[in-house]
């Protein structure tokens, strides 16, 4: 299955997943001035354009100002509406804070709907899971639940090794792990994880499993 890519109006961070041939690329409202500067065509163009001029060419939906979804949000919906799995975020971070906690909470979103989504900032990647993640990472990570008490957490490949223990969403246990060289697996039978690890925009950077 192809993937999906998300480009919003936030901060420009260099690419680690890179859009090929046959992967959707979505401009959300502001985020055609990140493709341009990328020299990347949207195949879809979705927005209220409140923070950018209306494009005058090209597959667009208008969303009105006033509405529940954040561009991004109906970004999302498109994407699992039209059955893709991967679905990667750039240009969701900066600015507002407020928009960046919205933007994870687009991950967790994305988790309930059987499906990844990555968030990405300038020092670091972001993911939601229900279940299992390897990564290769060679840094720092974190490991936080965004479910109340999540159960069955077990995280090895990391300095901090945890089975079958338990992290708290009212307590920072899982913060600044870091990997001993080794991949990086983070399982949870019963919960929502936010899993975030340092990267420096390496496009070679890799996601194992799911």
């Amino acid at each position: 299955m192809s993937r999906v890519f998300i480009f919003g109006a936030g901060e420009m961070v260099p690419l680690r997943a890179v859009p090929e041939a046959g992967d959707f690329v979505i401009a959300a409202d502001g985020g055609m001035s990140y493709l341009d500067s990328l020299g990347i065509k949207p195949d879809l163009i979705i927005g209220d354009f409140d923070s950018s001029s209306e494009p005058v060419s090209g597959d667009v939906i208008k969303l009105p100002v006033e509405k529940d979804d954040t561009d991004s949000v109906f970004a999302v919906r498109y994407a699992l509406e039209h059955g893709y799995k991967e679905i990667h975020i750039y240009g969701g971070t900066g600015g507002r804070f407020d928009h960046t906690i919205a933007n994870i909470q687009i991950l967790s979103y994305i988790a309930e709907h059987q499906a990844r989504g990555y968030l990405y900032s300038p020092e670091m990647v972001m993911t939601v899971i229900q279940g299992n993640l390897t990564i290769e990472s060679t840094g720092i990570f974190s490991v936080f639940s965004l479910s109340g008490i999540s159960h069955g957490v077990s995280i090895t490949g990391g300095f901090y090794e945890m089975h079958d223990g338990e992290i708290s969403s009212s307590f920072p246990i899982g913060v600044s792990n870091h990997s001993v060289g080794k991949p990086v697996t983070v399982k949870s039978s019963d919960g929502t994880l936010l899993i975030m690890w340092a990267d420096h925009g390496k496009a070679s950077q890799k996601f194992i499993a799911y």
